[in-house]
């Protein structure tokens, strides 16, 4: 079966109806993770529960141009979805009780459509959204197959997108998710949400797992519609799940950083950095709506609260020279003893370079780089990057251009390695005058 973006485009190349394939692919985004999700919670098949949603798109896309979008899509594509399942489990004559609770969904139209959006924002319809984002970053699967089948199950994005972002082929990532599901059904996975202390125990690796989607959709060379999915997704799991304080934090650590997505290029592509964007252009309803968040959580300390807090400073800062950097490496300090890692360090040291000089920054990347701090950063490429900066804040400019030079060779990313070969141009040019 055809991805469900893809299917919106080929509405769009065989009708030449934008507003109909408009209302497609905003029912496409917004039912197609909760049907599948309650196919697979009733049928326990996934193949089927993806094929029929898959169905139910494409039918609508024929149909819908020439007969106009009905009054509720969303219960539409459900009911034509359960009528394939229901089909398909009667020519495989599977067990009756299947059969059974699927003829419970089979009401009229116009009833089911009623109840479907009556139920939208329910119990029923969200936890199944839910037991299915625990079934996808179940920890029996490798972590880059709990976020590629996140993204496929639940955000519907197309196997293509999913392959380029992971830097596999098409076919490479369709057997991964094929694996992937296989292993849920061999390990009899549960399509559960946990509770007690196994919910504690889960619940960080899911929120990783939207963590790193995210960052796949941030990062320099990233796909942005990632990052739009990971807050999507983080905004339901706070809504169903309020009680968990790091659910809001990662919301909330997500918006703000997302508010600078506007400016973080310049009209050539160009990275900017932190320093030169135009902060008038950040989106001021995500930084309200974050900060409203980490209101409510005063009394929390967790990994992604620290660092939702370390953005807000950088979000209610009208200029980079009224950020309160004390604030942020006395952040970086609690973050580092929560959540200690190598990364966190790192940017310990670019934070304490801003507090309290260059120099206390360069004794901290030094402790970092020699594993005293609990790693090393050796095979990070933005380690060098680092230095070079905090270098060239010491004056040292020839040292920082060289090593902004070194960084540059280091990273993988197009754009980043455009920016520090720029940075060691302008560092060269301060050491000539």
């Amino acid at each position: 079966m055809s991805d469900p973006a893809h299917l919106t485009g080929t509405a769009a190349a065989v009708t030449g109806d934008p507003s109909a394939t408009a209302a497609a692919a905003a029912a496409a985004a917004e039912g197609y993770p909760r049907i599948v999700a309650a196919l697979i919670r009733i049928t326990g098949d996934w193949t089927l529960a993806e094929d029929c949603a898959q169905e139910a798109l494409a039918q609508a896309l024929g149909r819908w141009p020439l007969d106009g979008v009905p009054a509720n899509p969303g219960g539409w594509l459900m009911t034509v979805a359960r009528n394939r399942a229901l089909d398909a489990l009667r020519r495989a004559t599977v067990e009756r009780r299947k059969l059974r609770e699927l003829a419970v969904l089979a009401l009229t139209a116009a009833t089911e459509e009623s109840a479907w959006e009556s139920a939208r924002e329910s119990g029923e319809v969200a936890d199944d959204r839910l037991r299915l984002l625990f079934t996808c970053c179940h920890p029996a699967l490798a972590l880059d197959a709990q976020v590629a089948l996140t993204l496929r199950t639940i955000c519907a994005v197309p196997t293509t997108d999913i392959a380029r972002a992971f830097l596999v082929s098409e076919s490479t990532m369709t057997r991964r998710l094929t694996r992937a599901k296989t292993k849920i059904a061999q390990a009899r996975i549960p399509y559960r949400v946990p509770s007690g202390a196994a919910l504690t125990e889960r619940l960080p690796g899911v929120l990783a797992v939207l963590y790193l989607l995210f960052t796949n959709g941030y990062n320099a060379d990233g796909e942005p519609a990632f990052a739009e999915e990971a807050i999507r997704l983080a905004r339901l799991l706070t809504g169903l799940m309020p009680d968990q304080p790091e659910t809001s934090a990662l919301l909330a650590l997500f918006l703000l950083q997302h508010s600078r997505r506007d400016t973080r290029r310049d009209e050539d592509g160009h990275l900017v950095s932190l320093e030169d964007q135009d902060r008038s252009r950040w989106d001021d309803a995500a930084i309200d709506e974050a900060t409203s968040l980490l209101s409510a959580l005063r009394h929390h300390l967790g990994p992604y609260l620290l660092q939702a807090r370390i953005a807000a400073c950088h979000a209610v800062a009208p200029a980079m020279a009224d950020t309160d950097w004390r604030r942020i490496a006395d952040l970086y300090d609690q973050l580092a003893r929560v959540q200690p890692s190598p990364v966190v360090e790192l940017n310990r040291a670019v934070a304490h370079g801003f507090a309290h000089g260059p120099e206390s920054g360069l004794a901290l990347l030094a402790l970092a780089r020699s594993g005293g701090s609990g790693g090393t950063l050796d095979d990070y490429p933005l380690t060098v990057a680092v230095e070079a900066d905090l270098t060239a804040r010491t004056g040292d400019h020839r040292r920082a251009a060289a090593l902004f030079r070194e960084a540059a060779d280091r990273t993988h990313s197009e754009s980043e390695r455009r920016t520090l070969l720029a940075r060691a141009e302008a560092v060269t040019a301060a050491e000539e005058r």
